[in-house]
């Protein structure tokens, strides 16, 4: 047996003792076992722990269990508490018995041997009874004390959840009036940091207050990606700046760490801020400090003409009014996250996640594996979401929930829409001006291999393998101008849909490379949904 940092144990009674103690105080789950030897070996007597039931919970080798049935009566009255400590015999067996801790039923300890005890012995043997008690107090503090934890990272993933829906005012109605103070911010950047998975819930509780929120900031385990650690930060005069400072100094401190921060949003639009710090993470991958910004461009569905723009998206989803909410819902979060982390975030299995794709590509008529349907199925989303209070012309909402009397409508057939129905309205010219200032840091004749792998991967639907072929390199050589690109573009191409959408939106409204019309990927293409 060795210590905590490679030590071995003192050699003194008392001090082996208090060794053992410390060290599975530490760590409480690891039970008693060592306590229970250490006392074997100091009396010469075999030692049992016997639990609710009379059933063994532990004992030492040579304990004669046969002396059990004997004991039950016994048993019985340490158990219930009438009784804190007896001695008898069962047969040649001289046996100690102690009531261990404040709770009922008691365990009890037993100590059998061919010898009474001494006075002495007696008294090591109930004081470590006594310490038995504790480290099971410690042991069910630390799961009370778990479960707590866990509770509050749950509620945090709820807030979190409430406010990328939109919701600060249903996140105020969930805390039941212990409102996070962050709650009161006029507006928050998020900060998105990869790390170590195990290190998350040591940097959130770090930083916890006593409501298991983290002041005017809040600090979440992100539901889909394991090593990322989502953490809201009011942007306000009130906030204290520790928070991005400590953030910072984990990165520097650490290679495997990165940090993206978004540019300052109100709350409502949280899942805006979420998905710049998304982009500026995988930008902050690429370069030398692994700590980036980013790089804000308005917003494309701000650009393009509101009236035939509106006409155009409420004409693309009309087909998914028919079908439940929850599949609507499913599509939308799929063309951002890989389905295991869809299935996450709705608590569904993935296999229930690929029957709601599949109906939704039924009543659309569309492949959602072609990243071109994807892109165009996004911004269609986008647009209402930002002119959701104008009705479309029929006066029906974009989505609308089945009736609860027919929860499982049967899927309306497929009206394939033509490439032409794919493709935005580009208005007066604005839309173009976005393709070009999106694309301009590709501009460069050092960039242009970039410029043509980008192309050539977006025509070949994504796929890194195909995208080699046709330009006649390896992958290795495609995956780092990829890297490149999202350096140069300030764009997460690899892990989020919206990166690569807004590369499909630049090539359709440049003219210089492939239109949102609809493509034919391979059965094994990169990136399904």
């Amino acid at each position: 047996m060795r210590g905590r940092h490679g030590t071995p144990p003192p050699a003194g009674r008392l001090d082996e003792l208090l060794y053992l103690v410390g060290r599975q105080a530490w760590r409480p789950d690891a039970g008693v076992e060592g306590v229970v030897d250490w006392l074997h070996r100091q009396l010469g007597t075999e030692v049992a722990l016997v639990g609710r039931g009379h059933t063994v919970e532990l004992s030492t080798p040579g304990f004669p269990r046969e002396i059990l049935p004997a004991l039950a009566p016994v048993l019985t009255r340490l158990a219930t508490g009438r009784m804190a400590a007896a001695a008898t015999e069962v047969g040649a067996v001289r046996v100690r018995l102690e009531g261990v801790g404040p709770d009922s039923p008691h365990r009890v300890l037993v100590l059998a041997g061919a010898d009474r005890l001494t006075g002495q012995q007696a008294a090591a043997a109930s004081h470590t009874g006594h310490i038995i008690a504790l480290l099971h107090r410690a042991r069910a503090a630390d799961a009370v004390f778990r479960d707590y934890q866990e509770k509050a990272h749950r509620i945090r993933v709820a807030l979190f959840m409430a406010l990328m829906a939109g919701d600060p005012v249903l996140a105020r109605r969930m805390t039941t009036g212990a409102v996070p103070e962050l709650l009161g911010a006029d507006r928050i950047r998020v900060h998105l940091l990869r790390c170590r998975p195990g290190e998350r819930d040591r940097i959130t509780q770090a930083h916890q207050d006593p409501a298991g929120y983290h002041g005017r900031a809040l600090m979440v385990r992100c539901p889909v990606y394991d090593e990322h650690l989502i953490c809201l930060v009011a942007e306000d005069e009130h906030a204290p700046p520790e928070l991005g400072g400590v953030l910072r100094e984990l990165v520097a401190e650490s290679e495997e760490y990165a940090l993206g921060v978004s540019s300052p949003h109100p709350l409502r639009a949280t899942a805006v801020a979420y998905e710049e710090a998304r982009h500026a993470l995988a930008v902050a991958g690429n370069t030398p400090g692994r700590v980036a910004g980013y790089r804000s461009q308005e917003p494309l569905e701000r650009l393009l003409p509101r009236a035939e723009s509106l006409a155009w998206a409420h004409a693309l989803l009309r087909p998914l009014r028919s079908l439940p909410e929850l599949t609507a819902e499913t599509t939308r979060l799929a063309l951002f996250f890989p389905r295991s982390g869809v299935a996450a975030l709705l608590g569904i299995s993935r296999n229930t996640v690929t029957a709601h794709l599949k109906r939704s590509e039924a009543a659309l008529g569309l492949d959602l594996r072609d990243i071109r349907a994807r892109a165009a199925l996004t911004l269609a989303l986008a647009v209402t979401t930002l002119h959701q209070d104008d009705a479309p012309a029929d006066g029906r909402a974009p989505v609308a929930v089945p009736s609860p009397a027919d929860p499982s409508p049967p899927v309306p057939s497929p009206t394939v829409p033509s490439p032409a129905a794919l493709e935005p309205p580009a208005g007066d010219g604005t839309a173009a001006a976005w393709a070009a200032e999106f694309l301009a840091p590709l501009r460069d004749p050092r960039h242009q291999r970039v410029r043509d792998t980008l192309r050539t991967w977006v025509e070949s639907n994504a796929d890194a393998r195909r995208t080699a072929q046709r330009l006649g390199s390896s992958r290795t050589t495609v995956a780092a101008r990829l890297r490149t690109a999202e350096r140069l573009l300030g764009r997460d191409l690899l892990a989020t849909g919206s990166g690569v959408h807004n590369l499909v939106y630049a090539f359709h409204f440049s003219g210089e490379g492939p239109r949102l019309g609809r493509c034919d990927p391979a059965p094994d293409a990169d990136r399904a949904p």
